[in-house]
């Protein structure tokens, strides 16, 4: 079975970096999961099929918050102490919010007159804008330990990840 004191890195053979390659975590998933899977453990005693089927949530748990750039931001950040997203501390710099305000106005404006090209459009850009985020969290996380100004990017990219899901929710109905 798999050492629950592990961080979900260490689980998977990696190192605690925010640039990760997804094609070893994958391998080293899938690797975890042959040997922990509860079918395999369907004739053992209960304490042991509990015990596989505990390690196989783990390692799922493990392996989507390293799959999902935002999650695997949070976790890193977690490790060092650091909560990004604290219930009472939601601030971000108001010249980013104000722009996602007029954001969210162009998209319902743009679903409001069924226009698939323009939400497309406005989905793309946020997408261009997080992966840009994404570089800059894995400087700030792999290079210069930038904790607290990662702790800030991390909730600019969170933030943009519900805006994405919002326009593809539009898309969808539009397109629908």
């Amino acid at each position: 079975m798999i050492d629950f004191s592990q961080n979900y890195f260490s689980l998977f053979g990696l190192p605690a970096r925010y640039h990760c390659d997804a094609g070893k975590l994958d391998v080293a998933y899938r690797r975890l999961q042959s040997e922990v899977h509860p079918d395999r453990f369907a004739a053992a005693d209960e304490a042991e099929r509990r015990l596989a089927l505990q390690s196989s949530a783990r390692v799922n748990e493990a392996y989507r918050a390293l799959r999902d750039p935002v999650e695997r931001a949070l976790y890193l950040l977690s490790l060092h102490g650091i909560q990004a997203m604290s219930e009472t501390d939601t601030a971000l710099p108001l010249d980013f919010l104000e722009y996602q305000l007029e954001r969210r106005e162009a998209i319902e404006a743009a679903a409001h007159r069924h226009d698939a090209r323009g939400l497309n459009a406005l989905l793309t850009d946020v997408r261009e804008e997080s992966g840009e985020l994404e570089h800059v969290l894995g400087d700030e996380l792999d290079g210069a330990r930038a904790l607290e100004a990662a702790r800030m990017t991390v909730r600019k990219l969170k933030f943009l990840s519900k805006l994405a899901a919002d326009i593809d929710a539009a898309v969808a109905e539009v397109e629908g």
